[in-house]
């Protein structure tokens, strides 16, 4: 909870200062009152606004990993819940990390759930964590489900750093390549221009080089205004993809993509599949691990397919046939979900799955990241190749006419 610094009138007149913790301005204020003091100002301590801004920022992944494998090993050794939260909080070397878990000690201290109070920190504590962690308290494995967690979110940035490094060259050469594209556009193009009126004047100028022309007018004349538009064009985007339908539509969107659709599935289908399997391992009911585990995917379209195939779990049904006929999974992946439930294996089975669709998925990636060099390298050089064809066939043609 915040300090509050207070500025009070007691009953003989005298003004004091101090500090006092409460949950609200209006806490502090009853009191101030039950002390017997009359409050001037009342304003959160300047400590207490620092912690404010850091309970702001996002926390990065591989610090949030090592919290939950830290509290999960404290945890196994028989030290309290509000002991180990205690210890991590002062021993955190990542700032809103430390604010955060400082929070959340609080909270279970008053009698708070631990989800709960995770639940206040939505930019550090994304809903399926929130969920793993709900179902790890209820059915007495918590300090399981923190491994998993910790597991699971360093298998997913070890990912994300390797598609980050593959991409660092092939981001790097579109920069440059648009720079140099660019460049030759605003600067180079233009010295050409009186070279070519004649033959603009006569109507004799090839389509290609009034095109670039053209190009090269809009990119010094309207490139602010093109900028302008293209900000606008972005936020309008941002704004939309944030509302339920945009965030649906681009999920239909990754899923349908051509190249990256297959891909994304693959790695929606894995984690959901790990996360299933880990929940019915740890004894969680299939209903509510469905309902734990939907989130998992990271995309709303999964998400609602599993939802109508948790409808039909609950009514005593399988779940491979909805989710075959949601069209949305891979039809060896729900035959091997049929006879996981035929064997009563269906926890291993999962397990077994995620690990086969993630080491497919990272050969997949690293082919595409790959082929994604070339075609960038051929993307820039049909462009310098039409700037320079532009460019020169005028001067062929005026001297072949000579």
């Amino acid at each position: 909870m915040p300090d509050f610094q207070y500025t009070a009138r007691e009953r003989t007149g005298q003004q004091v200062q101090g500090l006092l913790v409460a949950a609200s301005e209006r806490e502090a204020l009853a009191s101030l009152a039950a002390k017997n003091l009359f409050p001037l100002k009342v304003e959160i301590a300047a400590s207490s606004k620092a912690e404010e801004r850091q309970l702001g920022r996002r926390v990065p992944n591989r610090a949030l990993a090592v919290f939950y494998s830290q509290l999960a090993d404290l945890l196994r050794s028989g030290v309290p819940l509000l002991r180990s939260l205690e210890l991590l909080s002062r021993q955190s070397t990542h700032p809103a990390l430390k604010v955060v878990v400082q929070d959340v000690r609080d909270q279970v201290a008053d009698g708070t759930r631990l989800y709960d109070a995770m639940r206040q920190h939505p930019k550090a504590f994304s809903e399926l964590m929130i969920s793993m962690v709900r179902a790890g308290e209820e059915g007495g494995f918590l300090e399981d489900v923190l491994k998993r967690i910790a597991d699971f979110t360093e298998h997913q940035e070890e990912l994300k750093g390797r598609v980050i490094g593959a991409m660092v060259y092939p981001i790097f050469l579109l920069s440059i390549g648009g720079l140099v594209v660019a460049a030759l556009m605003v600067w180079f193009v233009p010295r050409f221009e009186p070279i070519f009126d004649n033959m603009k004047q006569r109507g004799e100028l090839p389509w290609t080089t009034s095109t670039l022309l053209l190009l090269s007018h809009l990119a010094q004349s309207y490139w602010f205004i093109t900028l302008v538009i293209a900000a606008a064009a972005v936020f309008g985007l941002r704004s939309w993809l944030q509302t339920p339908q945009g965030r649906l539509k681009l999920d239909e969107f990754r899923l349908r993509a051509l190249g990256l659709g297959p891909i994304v599935r693959s790695l929606s289908i894995a984690r959901f599949c790990r996360v299933l399997g880990t929940l019915l391992r740890n004894g969680v009911p299939v209903l509510n691990s469905l309902k734990i585990a939907k989130d998992a995917t990271g995309n709303q379209v999964l998400s609602i397919a599993i939802d109508k195939a948790a409808e039909h779990v609950s009514t005593g049904r399988s779940l491979a046939r909805p989710l075959g006929a949601s069209g949305h999974f891979p039809d060896e992946i729900v035959e091997m979900i049929a006879v996981g439930e035929e064997a009563n294996n269906l926890e291993n089975v999962l397990i077994d799955v995620s690990e086969n669709l993630e080491k497919r998925t990272g050969r997949q990636i690293e082919m595409a990241v790959r082929l994604l060099e070339p075609v960038l390298l051929l993307l820039l050089a049909s462009i310098v190749l039409f700037v320079v064809v532009a460019l020169l066939l005028p001067i062929l043609q005026a001297s072949s006419v000579v």
